[in-house]
């Protein structure tokens, strides 16, 4: 079933992985959702730990040894999946840990600055019409990433081939890998969308108000309920019965208990993030797909791909070439409203060594809610039916096998990087006078910052044993902004 913000009611999902596959949807780590015990996690390598133990035991009790495992995260999963593959892979027992593949979607890879400080300045100038911000403000955003080495950084490592192996110390952040008051651009550039916003969706950034009703009671980052709708759907007594979940535990889409102790997580807020463990994964499965929604803030798509080219799996550093190739998604039957979802060119994708990038223009943050179909056709070519996302052939569950147009007429992709390095330099105007559009002009935008936590942990159900592949979904806490 799906039930998507702002709509009346659950419906038959058309797009369910489990039309593809057997489905286990997992809240981790411990303190997640309806997750049960103490949370104990000081770094990914425990969480990793302590999912192999429960993983093992699943399988022990549902007979599914020998099954293959495809891995699949979004968000924080980032963390997450990277070290529960590489974990498995060690166990060196395809018997109960037979990794196949892994996916994730809008995924944390790095330290935060990465994702978020570095390339915002570039997504502000590419989205300058969603984020309409006077001239004052937007030369200080463009100062600012200047003189806190940000452009710099970059001109010198977006670049395909890769210039070289990135530093471990971060441009713009005190010694703590804390960012400096004026380099943290990311929050001052949060802080000064909401006055032009108040409803600004830092997972959705073309969002407006008024606040669309989250039946999970997730709008737009806060908890906002309105008058009459009763408790969340997971925490509605007849939907904790259907799924055996605990009476006595409330689910919450972002859980107010840490599931790192001291709220730490050791191996990205000190370490390099998952970097040391995804080329494992590469190399191991040769099947790896990277997704990013062009429209997330909250983790900018710029951000996956300087982790990419800050890799070294197959022999090589990062991507060789600039990714441009089409992402393709089959036209299908739209006539079921309560499933449409889109086809055609729908972003850019780029596969070399084992490894896939696919970013997706009409998405956010949550890519597989905003684009179904992008998501159901990542699992096609994640468990081998289909060969890439550049394939015009038509799903394969369409019985009507839908008429879809020649390969070779598809031309380039719609969504890359946004910052090229040398390949595309930033002109940078003398602003102060003019207005945001059409002549009028805009008002100030502050600076300042701010602390807000956010989530993305959803929970589903196992759908059986039939068929012959296992695909574990791994859904855990979200992000603190």
């Amino acid at each position: 079933m799906l039930w998507v913000p702002g709509t009346l009611k659950p419906v038959a999902n058309k797009w369910s992985w489990h039309h593809l596959t057997n489905v286990v949807w997992i809240d981790q780590p411990v303190g997640s959702g309806f997750s049960q015990g103490t949370p104990t996690a000081r770094d990914e390598a425990d969480v990793a730990r302590q999912f192999l133990g429960f993983w093992k035991n699943f399988v022990n009790t549902f007979a599914l040894q020998g099954y293959s495992i495809y891995v699949t995260g979004s968000s924080y999963s980032g963390m997450y999946s990277p070290y529960i593959s590489s974990a498995m892979l060690d166990q060196n027992d395809r018997a109960n840990f037979n990794l196949t593949g892994m996916m994730i979607f809008d995924g944390l890879y790095s330290k935060d600055p990465v994702a978020r400080d570095i390339p915002v300045a570039t997504f502000v100038d590419e989205w300058k019409t969603v984020l309409p911000f006077n001239d004052s403000f937007s030369q200080t955003i463009q100062l600012a990433a200047d003189q806190c080495g940000y452009t710099d950084y970059l001109r010198r490592f977006m670049t395909f081939p890769p210039s070289g192996i990135q530093p471990s110390s971060l441009p713009g952040q005190f010694a703590n890998n804390t960012p400096r008051a004026e380099c943290n651009l990311f929050f001052n550039i949060y802080l000064a969308a909401l006055e032009l916003n108040p409803c600004f969706n830092i997972y959705e950034i073309s969002s407006r108000c008024p606040l669309v009703f989250d039946p999970l009671g997730f709008s737009v980052g806060t908890n906002f309920l309105p008058s009459g709708a009763g408790p969340v759907y997971l925490n509605r007594p007849d939907v904790k019965a259907a799924i055996n979940a605990p009476v006595d535990h409330e689910w919450e889409f972002c859980s107010s208990t840490p599931v790192f102790v001291n709220n730490t997580d050791l191996s990205q807020n000190s370490g390099p993030g998952s970097q040391p463990v995804l080329p494992r994964v590469i190399d191991a499965t040769q099947n790896v797909l990277l997704g990013h929604g062009s429209r997330d803030f909250v983790l900018i798509a710029d951000g996956t791909l300087l982790t990419i080219q800050n890799l070294t799996w197959g022999g090589q550093l990062g991507f060789q070439s600039r990714p441009t190739s089409p992402l393709f998604i089959p036209y299908h039957d739209n006539s079921d409203f309560a499933n449409i979802a889109g086809a055609g060119i729908v972003g850019t994708s780029h596969t070399e060594r084992g490894l896939t990038y696919f970013g997706v223009a009409p998405a956010g943050h949550f890519l597989t809610q905003d684009q179904p179909a992008v998501a159901f056709r990542g699992l096609e070519i994640l468990l081998g039916r289909v060969a890439s996302f550049q394939e015009t052939v038509p799903f394969t569950t369409d019985r009507n096998a839908t008429a879809q147009p020649v390969k070779s007429t598809l031309g380039n992709g719609t969504f890359a990087a946004l910052f090229l390095g040398a390949q595309r330099e930033r002109e940078v105007q003398a602003l102060g006078k003019n207005g945001t559009f059409a002549g009028i002009g805009g008002t100030a935008q502050s600076l300042g910052s701010a602390v807000v936590t956010a989530g993305a942990g959803r929970v589903g159900d196992w759908r059986g044993k039939g068929g012959f592949l296992v695909a574990v979904v791994v859904v855990g806490l979200g992000l603190l902004l």
